[in-house]
């Protein structure tokens, strides 16, 4: 059942103080109860960035409180998930004295909400003011006789705060570090010695999902077969983290001996249809190898269940590459040869090879995302291949990660 709700005026509702931000940190909504816990008005705060609005205060015992709600609003921006600040000192400028501050504590939470290519397009801020609490001591039931008691448990509970804001830092950096080694082993695991033979004529991008540890399944692969041939493969496998990357590293080199072996694109993608059937979690793999003979001009291609590359012509005109599509890798039971095609290009033509992660969007038929993609190239037919990589990340909207890993292969032939 669907619910009907206005959301901001729930907002305006609740006795909680919320804001919410836009990705640059500018204050877009404010309500009632944050404006009645701060003293300010709203014409005061909407529009502006936020430490511009509410600065920090400079000689605060706790230097740093700025830059820990600073590095909380980065977090939320940068992995799409929720922050807490549990007990902050942000001092808030007193209204009755222009160059003073007031001390206030806070308990923070920042909420990110996405926009449509996934990344954060808005930080819902919670704010509790617990200036009170820290104050009076945790019980308010203290006499005046205790109050150095209260005092001292106050000061511990922020002791223990703090412990656990670092404690929880380190399991940030912590993250990170993990997060780099994924990276450092999918750029091993994608290595292609012969790309380098080609700079300049062409481009790979490789962007992990964006609630991946960087390591996926998505790949690519460049073989030159010499004299005057070489072959390009883009492959799908199903999932994220290590056991899609450990697929992915078993059939990418697969299919790199076999079209050594066999340099017709389908046959290489028929020996590894068999041996997909043999690996656990390969048997929805998609994927797509082309045969480039540079003195013929011609392009030989199959597909098992992949998107189809696009060839972008001088005059902005694309073709799809659809005539040779058979379902996934290790779909049919049997054996059964798979299709292959043909087409001449033009020296001076650009080739486009992807995963679905750059075309498809949640609830959209796919035809729209390949309609997108072909648009955005025939605007775009005298960029370099470096550039023309990047062009389609930004115009596509995935710059910053997509739901879905990406792998991105751009030829000028």
């Amino acid at each position: 059942m669907t619910v009907d709700i206005s959301f901001t005026a729930f907002l305006d509702a609740t006795p909680s103080p919320h804001l919410v931000l836009d990705a640059d940190l500018v204050i877009r909504y404010v309500n009632a109860a944050y404006l009645q816990v701060t003293g300010r008005a709203e014409a005061d705060l909407i529009g502006s960035y936020l430490f511009d609005a509410l600065p920090g205060n400079p000689g605060a015992p706790d230097g740093g409180a700025e830059r820990d709600l600073k590095e909380s609003l980065h977090r939320v921006l940068d992995t799409g998930q929720p922050d807490t600040l549990v007990l902050q000192r942000y001092d808030l400028p007193a209204s009755d004295r222009p160059d003073g501050f007031e001390e206030r504590w806070w308990s923070d939470v920042h909420t990110p909400i996405s926009g449509p290519d996934g990344r954060t397009k808005w930080i819902v801020q919670r704010s509790e003011d617990v200036t009170a609490f820290v104050h009076s001591g945790p019980a308010r039931r203290l006499t005046e006789e205790l109050t150095e008691q209260g005092k001292g448990l106050a000061a511990e509970l922020y002791v223990r705060a703090r412990q656990l804001h670092r404690l929880n830092q380190e399991l940030r950096n912590a993250h990170a570090r993990e997060r780099q080694i994924g990276v450092t082993l999918q750029e091993a695991m994608l290595q292609a010695p012969d790309l380098s033979r080609h700079s300049g004529a062409m481009a790979v991008r490789y962007l992990p999902a964006t609630r991946s540890l960087h390591v996926c399944g998505d790949w690519y692969d460049i073989v030159d077969l010499p004299p005057d041939r070489y072959a390009v493969a883009v492959g799908d496998v199903v999932g994220h983290g290590l056991p899609a990357a450990a697929v992915m590293g078993m059939l990418r080199s697969a299919l790199s001996a076999a079209i050594r072996a066999v340099p017709s694109p389908a046959q290489a993608l028929e020996v590894l249809g068999l041996y997909a059937r043999s690996v656990d979690g390969a048997t929805a793999a998609t994927a797509v190898k082309l045969l480039v003979d540079t003195r013929s001009r011609l392009i030989i291609y199959s597909s098992a269940g992949h998107p189809p590359p696009v060839l972008l012509h001088h005059d902005g005109t694309c073709e799809l590459l659809d005539q040779a599509t058979d379902p996934p890798l290790g779909a049919r039971p049997h054996h059964v040869p798979r299709p292959q095609a043909g087409l001449s290009y033009t020296p001076g033509d650009t080739l486009v090879l992807y995963t679905d992660g750059l075309i498809e969007r949640r609830e959209e038929d796919i035809d729209v995302g390949l309609t997108r993609l072909t648009s955005v190239l025939s605007q775009h037919t005298t960029l370099a291949p470096e550039r023309l990589a990047d062009t389609l990340l930004t115009r596509l909207g995935v710059t910053g990660g997509a739901p879905d890993d990406i792998a991105l292969v751009v030829i000028r032939l």
